[in-house]
């Protein structure tokens, strides 16, 4: 396996959570509880790991700011675009992967 320096795989690291990012901004179809049920994360989880990233570096970033970054727009303007309401075996799912989460 090729080593990369340091700055390399940041930066890799980096555009490869961009394109992430994009894609989940597209993909509005794919609601978070149907990822948190496949893959114990979501959009929330994203921003919330974007915000830890920020406090432990001393960088000011808000809840709401960091989830801005992840959905595009302000969260509730997401909600009230793209969000439905969970079916029974959506809920059901999640309630039984909780403890993966």
């Amino acid at each position: 396996m090729k080593q990369l320096e340091e700055r390399q795989r940041i930066e890799l690291e980096a555009a490869a959570f961009r394109t992430l990012v994009e894609h989940l901004r597209k993909r509005s179809d794919v609601q978070n509880i149907d990822l948190m049920n496949l893959a114990g994360f979501c959009r929330n989880c994203l921003a919330n790991w974007m915000k830890d990233a920020a406090d432990a570096a001393g960088v000011g970033l808000s809840k709401e700011e960091a989830r801005e970054i992840i959905y595009g727009m302000p969260y509730e303007e997401w909600r009230a675009r793209h969000q439905t309401e969970a079916s029974d075996a959506q809920k059901a799912a999640f309630e039984a992967a909780k403890p993966q989460h």
